[in-house]
């Protein structure tokens, strides 16, 4: 390679473009290591290790999901189809020349500590590489490797795929297709089925709550912004919870089964659709599959249903294949979801999992990183680190139980807390630095 760089960066998704622009700010030297052959990260249509399909639109609306310093057009509707945040991120880079960093088509083998810092190794185009730095920035993501039920039920035949396989409807197409999930691509991909499937059923196995993409007239994730802005998330609860029953009426009004958390206690799902299709009687909700004999789906009702084809929407595994030793997303200690406790040097920008957006979240993570790494920003003693570190777990497993609490993050109080360790950041260094212009 050219000149050594002070920084790897792995991933030039959001979080890994994000991650150059804030270095690039600061003056220091990054280069990028990323598997696909442009930048967008998951956001690429069939791109290495992406899952967006044909009908992907934005769940947050443009306002709240755009980076600061570089907002969409206004012009653009208030959730955008995949193919037009792909070239919001392509203009990103060309505009802050960020292209020049990454390199394509290198896939991360592993990363590991030397003498001076950090080594990482890659199989490129032209065969292995490797680059040593100073420090590593992980901005690769975490779903890109699907989760599959275990076990799957025995004694299915019907073909089975998983959300992450599904690319357009025509893969839909005429079949009786049974959806089993309560995610946004569960929601997005049952609406689908029901506009081409010969039936479309899906499977609940708890209760969620379903948000429209619009209440009263405004995006909705722009109505629970503006109350973050003035109530804790308990009293937000309890106002956008009645707001929703104002709106959409209680999930269980239109034959789902009800919610045993409160809203704000689990990741969103947004669908404008779902409902009325429900209502149409173009969807059928069942609860979760008790048993399965060859094509036909028995489930804890006793219902039944004969199904071609079931899809599995199901999350992913949050793997770090490529670290010494491999790690799961939510087993990584990190002080506010980016400082590696144990790891000097190490750094993570969106192993997270927002109540809204990810790209303020992750240019907010990029902030710290770059003014860490710049000499403007100094960390807590590291016994304060941990402390803070598992008081804030303590208070998100008390919010979101066990779904992932570790990589839980309520987005707008996420950015607040972010800036404020910004501010106090280069207060413990000793300076007083201009703010970033957000």
């Amino acid at each position: 390679m050219a000149a050594r760089p002070e920084v790897v960066v792995i991933g030039a998704g959001p979080a890994g473009l994000a991650t150059l622009k804030a270095l690039a700010d600061r003056g220091i030297a990054a280069v990028c290591f990323d598997a696909g052959d442009r930048p967008g990260g998951l956001w690429v249509f069939e791109g290495p290790g992406s899952g967006a399909y044909r009908t992907l639109h934005l769940n947050t609306s443009r306002t709240r999901t755009q980076f600061a310093d570089f907002p969409m057009p206004a012009d653009w509707p208030d959730y955008p189809r995949h193919d037009r945040v792909l070239a919001y991120l392509t203009d990103y880079a060309d505009h802050f020349g960020l292209r020049t960093a990454i390199r394509h088509r290198h896939v991360v083998t592993r990363v590991g500590r030397t003498a001076q810092g950090w080594s990482v190794e890659a199989d490129g185009p032209d065969g292995p590489v490797s680059a040593k730095a100073r420090a590593v920035v992980v901005a690769s993501g975490h779903n890109s490797v699907p989760r599959w039920p275990d076990p799957l039920p025995e004694g299915l035949t019907a073909d089975q795929s998983h959300s992450h396989d599904y690319r357009d409807p025509a893969q839909l197409a005429g079949r009786r297709v049974l959806v089993v999930g309560g995610g946004n691509s569960a929601m997005d991909i049952a609406a689908d089925a029901s506009q081409v499937a010969e039936r479309t059923i899906l499977s609940l196995r708890r209760g969620v709550w379903i948000v429209p993409k619009y209440l009263f007239g405004h995006p909705s994730d722009t109505l629970n912004g503006a109350l973050a802005k003035r109530l804790p998330w308990r009293l937000r609860q309890a106002v956008s919870q009645t707001m929703l029953r104002l709106a959409t009426g209680h999930p269980t009004a239109h034959g789902l089964p009800a919610p045993g958390h409160g809203f704000l206690q689990d990741h969103p799902t947004l669908s404008d659709v779902l409902l009325t299709r429900v209502g149409h009687g173009d969807i059928t909700i069942r609860g979760a599959i008790a048993r399965a004999d060859g094509r036909t789906v028995e489930f804890a009702d006793g219902a039944r249903e004969e199904v071609d084809l079931v899809v599995w929407c199901t999350g992913y595994r949050p793997e770090i294949p490529f670290l010494d030793p491999p790690a799961l997303g939510d087993q990584v200690p990190l002080y506010r979801h980016v400082f590696h406790l144990d790891e000097p040097g190490l750094f993570f920008v969106g192993l997270m999992q927002s109540t809204g957006a990810a790209l303020p979240i992750v240019e907010a993570q990029a902030r710290l990183v770059a003014a860490y790494l710049a000499g403007e920003f100094a960390l807590p003693a590291p016994e304060q680190q941990r402390a803070d570190r598992a008081a804030r777990l303590r208070q998100a497993h008390r919010r979101w139980a066990d779904r992932r609490t570790a990589m839980r993050i309520d987005f707008d109080a996420y950015l607040a807390l972010a800036a404020d360790e910004l501010r106090k950041g280069r207060l413990r260094h000793g300076t007083t630095w201009p703010e970033v212009t957000r």
